[in-house]
């Protein structure tokens, strides 16, 4: 995907003992005791799963923050670790936060 020197990095799924997160049942998400959304500003390795400008959830993942990653929801619907640089997280007032888990929430149901 990048040519010599260029960052290799690859989504990584959850380890198999972590326990499973629906997306029904996730609809925001408290990193730091903080819910935490994210834009992303670099998806050129990963087109298909991360879609530029787009807002994701965030889960909390201590050990990927020590790591410099970040547990997004992406377009899967399931949470993979990307690198932090590939998002700007972003807090939002609570009437915006009430928005996007409604969102969030809908777009989780079964059509």
């Amino acid at each position: 995907m990048g040519g010599p020197g260029a960052p290799n990095y690859t989504a990584m799924k959850r380890m198999a003992l972590a326990k499973k997160n629906s997306s029904a049942s996730v609809i925001s998400t408290k990193v730091n005791g903080r819910t935490t959304f994210a834009i992303c500003v670099n998806n050129a390795a990963y087109p298909a799963s991360l879609e530029l400008h787009k807002i994701y959830r965030v889960l909390p993942d201590l050990d990927a923050e020590q790591d410099d990653d970040l547990r997004v929801i992406d377009e899967s619907g399931e949470d993979y670790l990307y690198p932090s640089a590939w998002f700007i997280c972003v807090e939002f007032p609570p009437h915006v936060k009430r928005a996007l888990r409604t969102s969030f929430a809908h777009s989780a149901q079964p059509a």
